[in-house]
């Protein structure tokens, strides 16, 4: 019997025992397996180009309590995780070093910051004969199962849609593993688990109105799961709730689990698929599932286009000479003063959960963009720092296409605050949970209180402009 070999597995947006491609095949290889995380701290403390974290309080914690999750599934297994803070290639290399480990194997990141992480810690490793050894994991269809080559993607969404639904096939989730041989020898330090406070956060204190009190790990994602699906049947209504705002149960919420990588595109799939089976299938549930092909489409746009997704021209390369960097309208929008209360409450929202519903996504970024003329790379970085569950190729790939310079086959695409407004929040009930000082309006006003009249604004005792702000645009053009 040939002795066994030491393998490092390197956890990144994976992290989960089951459908984890490298994880499975370091034990299928017979190897003695190091499961290891690292914090790094270019992320966790560092800012991006417009000054705001990289990773926000909200996120910090739900990574933090998704690695907690999976120190505990791996001792389950008989493994456990090493964790470390600093640069991810210099600490994943001192570990090969003093094991003498020989390989690390991971799961393949396709964008720059990624990429370039990996490129260091290969080079690295190829210094002392180690190899990094690549696998896959992070969408519902393989890059090697498509009709067509990533630089020939189609552009559109509808046309990437019924080409792959129409030729190929969504592969099986991968079991989790049911036992590991553990690689960790006692003389290793495992490392301690951080808190949000090591990354210069204050500690959260939930808002009660949250949608979801969202808590990381493969654990509370299978449990999400489970309940949309098996204990509420939701996904039943999925396709007619999707659009509402208020409560956890309008839509899937699977979203930070996903950016994770604590539940898998295809363990998703291929439930909804049983739940087919057994309580039949309609437009909600197949609309699950072409929203996880939305995100497939802005993976391979990233890959298609690599950088470009994250320039001012996207991947058009043209860009709206009028946008600006304004910090001052981006510091009101940012913090709900616009004056415009949809837009309002949702960043506010935004704000003090770090989530937010996706038609609120589209309306502010919209807003910032296309009424404020403002850069739209702002708020782009500002979600990335702020969002629970920021994807770099979803976030990004939404903004290009709300800014008008991604794959968007529509011209000017643009959004009448006011009439989304009245359709998606009829009743005010959303508006009035995060803006409380318009709780006494009218519904019929309550999405434009600008237009009450002084005796009206007496009445409910909100006066425009000291209570309530004045909006910054005319909104004249969204009554026409």
């Amino acid at each position: 019997m040939s002795e066994k070999k030491r393998v490092i597995v390197w956890f990144r947006q994976d992290l989960r025992l089951h459908d984890n491609e490298a994880l499975t095949e370091a034990i299928r290889d017979g190897h003695q397996v190091v499961p290891v995380y690292v914090f790094d701290t270019r992320l966790f403390k560092g800012q991006t180009p417009f000054g705001f974290p990289k990773v926000g309080k909200f996120r910090a914690q739900f990574i933090i309590e998704a690695i907690e999750d999976l120190k505990n599934s791996l001792k389950g297994v008989g493994a456990d995780l090493v964790i470390r803070v600093g640069k991810t290639e210099e600490e994943v290399f001192k570990i090969a070093k003093v094991l003498n480990s020989n390989w690390v194997y991971c799961n393949r990141e396709r964008t720059y910051e990624e990429v370039k992480i990996q490129d260091a810690l290969e080079e690295k490793l190829w210094s002392i004969g180690q190899e990094l050894r690549y696998h896959r994991g992070k969408m519902l269809y393989y890059t090697s199962d498509l009709p067509f080559p990533v630089a020939h993607t189609p552009d559109v969404f509808t046309q990437f849609r019924k080409e792959v639904e129409r030729s190929v096939k969504v592969r099986k989730p991968l079991p989790s593993p049911k036992t590991i041989v553990s690689g960790i020898p006692a003389d290793l330090e495992l490392g301690i688990l951080p808190k949000i406070e090591d990354f210069g956060h204050e500690a959260i204190e939930p808002d009660p109105r949250i949608v979801l009190p969202f808590k990381g790990g493969e654990t509370s994602a299978l449990k999400r799961l489970h309940y949309y699906l098996w204990e509420s049947n939701l996904a039943k209504t999925y396709f007619d709730t999707r659009n509402d705002m208020v409560g956890g149960d309008y839509s899937t919420k699977f979203s930070p689990w996903l950016a994770q990588g604590c539940i898998s595109a295809k363990q998703i799939y291929w439930e909804i698929r049983k739940y087919e089976a057994e309580r039949g299938e309609n437009k909600s549930t197949y609309w699950i599932i072409f929203e996880l092909l939305w995100r497939d489409f802005f993976r391979f746009m990233a890959k298609k286009y690599g950088n470009r997704i994250f320039q001012k021209g996207g991947t058009r390369g043209e860009s709206d000479p009028k946008w600006r960097d304004d910090e001052r309208l981006l510091s009101l929008w940012i913090e709900g003063k616009t004056g415009i209360p949809f837009i309002d409450a949702n960043m506010i929202e935004l704000k003090n959960t770090g989530f937010m519903s996706n038609r609120g996504r589209q309306n502010v970024a919209s807003f910032l963009v296309k009424d404020l003329l403002v850069n739209w790379q702002m708020g782009a970085e500002y979600f990335e720092s702020i969002l629970i569950d920021y994807d770099v190729a979803s976030n990004w790939g939404n903004w290009n296409y709300v800014a008008g310079v991604g794959s968007d086959p529509r011209e000017d695409r643009y959004f009448n605050i006011i009439k989304q407004a009245e359709r998606y929040d009829p009743n005010g009930d959303y508006v009035r949970l995060w803006l409380p000082e318009l709780t006494s309006v009218p519904t019929e006003k309550v999405h434009a209180p600008d237009r009450m009249t002084f005796s009206e604004q007496s009445a409910v005792k909100v006066k425009i402009g000291a209570d309530y702000p004045k909006p910054m645009i005319n909104t004249k053009k969204w009554f026409r």
